[in-house]
């Protein structure tokens, strides 16, 4: 299974994609950050984000996505930018027949760490020590988009794995596509075909530099 996990924002959102199993160790597929400018109009800035994540989904064909679910806070402009970055994740995954799942910052922590509130120190050093990386994941941002990659992974996934089938994870995007809500569109099929087709013959990720 392979799950892209994203940390949203404005300035910096944070992505990153692992494959797995539930209960297995997670490998790293790719990771970065997409970013846009502050002094930006916020029309050109989500399309950046917008721009940067679907680069990132039709390069590593994931086949879920996990988005942090946004919590009300005192700060309104950052709160409002981090919804707005949540929610172009979501429709983008959506529009390529992802399924979408979201997770508070309190289940992702407990998941990759143990704790609960564990802060993003403590997050980016086990993301390191489970992915077995040779140096930690920056900015946090991008770390903490591994984590929501792996605390999905780790709670089920977007399926729960069919009886006897724990050696291997067989999924099939033309599936995924016929079984969401309606008829697939044409860009859905094409989608789910070049993801078949892909997996049939995997490469070495290379993403442009914006997404990084």
């Amino acid at each position: 299974m392979r799950v892209m996990g994203v940390d949203p924002g404005l300035t910096r959102c944070g992505w990153g994609v692992v494959d797995g199993l539930p209960g297995r160790r997670a490998k790293l597929v790719a990771v970065g950050v997409v970013r846009t400018e502050p002094e930006l109009p916020l029309a050109q800035r989500l399309l950046q984000v917008a721009d940067g994540l679907t680069t990132v989904l039709r390069e590593c064909l994931p086949d879920a996505v996990a988005v942090e679910r946004v919590f009300a806070r005192n700060d309104v402009s950052t709160i409002m930018g981090t919804a707005q970055a949540s929610g172009i994740a979501m429709m983008l995954a959506a529009q390529h027949g992802l399924p979408v799942a979201t997770h508070t910052p309190s289940e992702v922590k407990a998941a990759v760490t143990g704790n609960g509130r564990a802060d993003k120190a403590q997050v980016t050093l086990m993301i390191t020590k489970i992915l077995a990386l040779a140096e930690a994941p920056r900015p946090a941002d991008a770390a903490d988009g591994l984590a929501l990659a792996i605390c999905h992974l780790w709670r089920g996934g977007p399926t729960a794995l069919a009886a006897g089938q724990d050696t291997a994870y067989h999924h099939d995007p033309l599936a995924s596509v016929a079984g969401s809500a309606g008829a697939p569109t044409a860009a859905q099929t094409a989608w789910a075909r070049a993801a078949a087709a892909a997996r049939a013959q995997p490469k070495e990720w290379k993403l442009p530099a914006k997404t990084r």
